[in-house]
Protein backbone atom coordinates (compact mmCIF):
# COMPACT_ATOMS: atom_id res chain seq x y z
CA UNK A 1 0.00 0.00 0.00
CA UNK A 2 0.90 3.73 -0.77
CA UNK A 3 1.52 5.41 2.39
CA UNK A 4 -0.97 8.58 2.29
CA UNK A 5 -0.63 11.81 4.47
CA UNK A 6 -3.05 13.98 5.45
CA UNK A 7 -1.67 16.87 7.57
CA UNK A 8 0.31 15.41 10.39
CA UNK A 9 -1.39 11.67 10.66
CA UNK A 10 0.50 9.25 8.15
CA UNK A 11 -1.39 6.34 6.52
CA UNK A 12 0.16 3.12 6.09
CA UNK A 13 0.53 -0.74 6.29
CA UNK A 14 2.04 0.37 10.03
CA UNK A 15 0.31 3.19 10.98
CA UNK A 16 -3.00 2.62 13.93
CA UNK A 17 -6.34 3.47 12.45
CA UNK A 18 -7.25 6.72 11.22
CA UNK A 19 -10.66 7.70 12.74
CA UNK A 20 -12.73 10.57 10.91
CA UNK A 21 -15.35 11.37 13.17
CA UNK A 22 -18.57 13.06 10.95
CA UNK A 23 -20.06 16.49 11.84
CA UNK A 24 -22.21 16.36 9.05
CA UNK A 25 -25.76 17.68 10.03
CA UNK A 26 -24.94 16.44 13.88
CA UNK A 27 -25.75 20.23 15.20
CA UNK A 28 -29.11 20.93 14.51
CA UNK A 29 -28.10 24.76 13.27
CA UNK A 30 -26.39 25.47 16.89
CA UNK A 31 -23.03 26.24 16.53
CA UNK A 32 -22.69 25.43 19.86
CA UNK A 33 -23.77 22.38 19.72
CA UNK A 34 -21.17 22.02 16.59
CA UNK A 35 -18.39 22.66 18.89
CA UNK A 36 -19.61 20.75 21.94
CA UNK A 37 -19.95 17.64 19.39
CA UNK A 38 -16.12 18.48 17.92
CA UNK A 39 -15.17 18.52 21.62
CA UNK A 40 -16.57 15.27 22.05
CA UNK A 41 -15.19 13.86 19.12
CA UNK A 42 -11.62 14.55 20.38
CA UNK A 43 -12.53 13.27 23.50
CA UNK A 44 -13.40 9.89 22.04
CA UNK A 45 -10.38 9.09 20.19
CA UNK A 46 -11.15 10.42 16.74
CA UNK A 47 -8.10 11.87 14.68
CA UNK A 48 -9.94 13.87 12.61
CA UNK A 49 -13.52 15.71 12.19
CA UNK A 50 -15.39 15.66 8.79
CA UNK A 51 -17.78 18.14 7.45
CA UNK A 52 -20.20 18.34 4.24
CA UNK A 53 -19.83 21.46 2.21
CA UNK A 54 -22.59 22.66 -0.23
CA UNK A 55 -26.07 24.22 0.17
CA UNK A 56 -29.69 23.62 -0.24
CA UNK A 57 -29.13 26.15 -3.87
CA UNK A 58 -25.96 23.84 -5.21
CA UNK A 59 -28.07 20.53 -4.07
CA UNK A 60 -31.22 20.56 -5.72
CA UNK A 61 -33.91 23.59 -6.95
CA UNK A 62 -36.30 24.88 -4.09
CA UNK A 63 -39.71 23.05 -5.86
CA UNK A 64 -43.53 22.85 -3.93
CA UNK A 65 -44.06 20.26 -5.97
CA UNK A 66 -45.04 16.69 -4.43
CA UNK A 67 -41.80 14.75 -5.98
CA UNK A 68 -39.40 17.30 -4.08
CA UNK A 69 -41.18 16.03 -0.66
CA UNK A 70 -39.55 13.14 1.84
CA UNK A 71 -42.50 10.78 2.03
CA UNK A 72 -41.29 9.24 5.69
CA UNK A 73 -38.10 9.17 7.82
CA UNK A 74 -36.99 12.14 9.64
CA UNK A 75 -37.21 14.28 7.32
CA UNK A 76 -40.68 13.71 6.47
CA UNK A 77 -43.03 16.44 5.21
CA UNK A 78 -39.80 18.42 4.31
CA UNK A 79 -39.09 19.53 0.90
CA UNK A 80 -35.40 18.33 -0.11
CA UNK A 81 -34.46 22.12 -0.25
CA UNK A 82 -35.86 22.47 3.19
CA UNK A 83 -33.52 19.54 4.51
CA UNK A 84 -30.76 20.68 2.66
CA UNK A 85 -31.19 24.01 4.07
CA UNK A 86 -31.57 22.97 7.49
CA UNK A 87 -28.77 20.00 7.46
CA UNK A 88 -26.07 21.68 5.91
CA UNK A 89 -23.28 23.10 8.24
CA UNK A 90 -23.05 27.00 7.53
CA UNK A 91 -20.47 28.42 5.35
CA UNK A 92 -19.49 31.12 7.70
CA UNK A 93 -18.85 28.57 10.49
CA UNK A 94 -16.38 26.59 9.03
CA UNK A 95 -13.57 28.28 9.70
CA UNK A 96 -14.42 28.16 13.83
CA UNK A 97 -15.00 24.77 13.51
CA UNK A 98 -11.81 23.76 11.85
CA UNK A 99 -10.12 26.25 14.60
CA UNK A 100 -11.82 24.41 17.80
CA UNK A 101 -10.76 21.02 15.74
CA UNK A 102 -7.30 22.24 14.79
CA UNK A 103 -6.80 23.42 18.68
CA UNK A 104 -7.39 19.91 19.92
CA UNK A 105 -5.36 18.02 17.69
CA UNK A 106 -8.09 17.15 15.15
CA UNK A 107 -7.48 17.19 11.56
CA UNK A 108 -10.19 18.58 10.03
CA UNK A 109 -11.46 18.13 6.21
CA UNK A 110 -14.81 18.43 4.22
CA UNK A 111 -16.69 16.40 1.43
CA UNK A 112 -17.64 19.04 -1.32
CA UNK A 113 -20.78 18.57 -3.24
CA UNK A 114 -19.65 21.18 -5.86
CA UNK A 115 -16.66 23.00 -7.52
CA UNK A 116 -17.95 26.23 -5.53
CA UNK A 117 -17.86 23.99 -2.36
CA UNK A 118 -13.89 22.77 -3.10
CA UNK A 119 -13.09 26.47 -4.02
CA UNK A 120 -14.34 27.20 -0.80
CA UNK A 121 -12.32 24.76 1.08
CA UNK A 122 -9.20 25.76 -0.85
CA UNK A 123 -9.48 28.84 0.47
CA UNK A 124 -9.67 27.71 4.02
CA UNK A 125 -6.22 25.41 3.27
CA UNK A 126 -8.21 21.53 4.16
CA UNK A 127 -5.57 19.33 3.66
CA UNK A 128 -7.77 16.81 2.41
CA UNK A 129 -10.99 15.89 0.68
CA UNK A 130 -13.59 13.24 0.74
CA UNK A 131 -16.40 12.45 -1.78
CA UNK A 132 -19.51 11.17 -0.55
CA UNK A 133 -20.61 7.72 -2.25
CA UNK A 134 -23.63 9.49 -4.35
CA UNK A 135 -20.73 11.44 -5.67
CA UNK A 136 -18.86 8.35 -7.09
CA UNK A 137 -20.26 8.89 -10.33
CA UNK A 138 -19.70 12.95 -10.50
CA UNK A 139 -16.61 12.37 -12.25
CA UNK A 140 -16.51 16.09 -13.21
CA UNK A 141 -16.30 17.20 -9.30
CA UNK A 142 -14.03 14.55 -8.34
CA UNK A 143 -11.36 15.46 -11.42
CA UNK A 144 -11.51 19.05 -10.34
CA UNK A 145 -11.11 18.07 -6.55
CA UNK A 146 -8.20 15.93 -7.23
CA UNK A 147 -6.36 19.22 -9.79
CA UNK A 148 -6.23 20.86 -5.94
CA UNK A 149 -3.10 18.27 -5.30
CA UNK A 150 -4.55 17.06 -2.09
CA UNK A 151 -5.57 13.29 -0.75
CA UNK A 152 -9.10 12.48 -1.88
CA UNK A 153 -10.98 9.58 0.12
CA UNK A 154 -14.00 8.25 -2.59
CA UNK A 155 -16.79 6.69 -0.37
CA UNK A 156 -17.82 3.68 -2.24
CA UNK A 157 -20.79 3.04 -0.01
CA UNK A 158 -23.39 2.87 -3.08
CA UNK A 159 -20.71 1.91 -5.61
CA UNK A 160 -20.42 -0.69 -8.47
CA UNK A 161 -17.05 -1.85 -9.23
CA UNK A 162 -17.39 0.45 -12.77
CA UNK A 163 -18.40 3.30 -10.83
CA UNK A 164 -15.08 2.36 -8.67
CA UNK A 165 -12.80 2.32 -11.83
CA UNK A 166 -14.33 5.11 -13.20
CA UNK A 167 -13.99 7.25 -10.23
CA UNK A 168 -10.62 6.59 -10.25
Amino acid sequence: MKNIQIDHFEISDNSKVFIIAELSANHNQNLNLALETIHAMSEAGADAVKFQTYTADTMTIDSDNDLFYKKNGLWKGYTLYQLYEKASTPWDWHSQLMEKAKSLGLICFSAPFDKTSVDFLEKLEVPAYKIASFEITDIPLIEYTASKGKPVIISTGIATVDDIQSAI
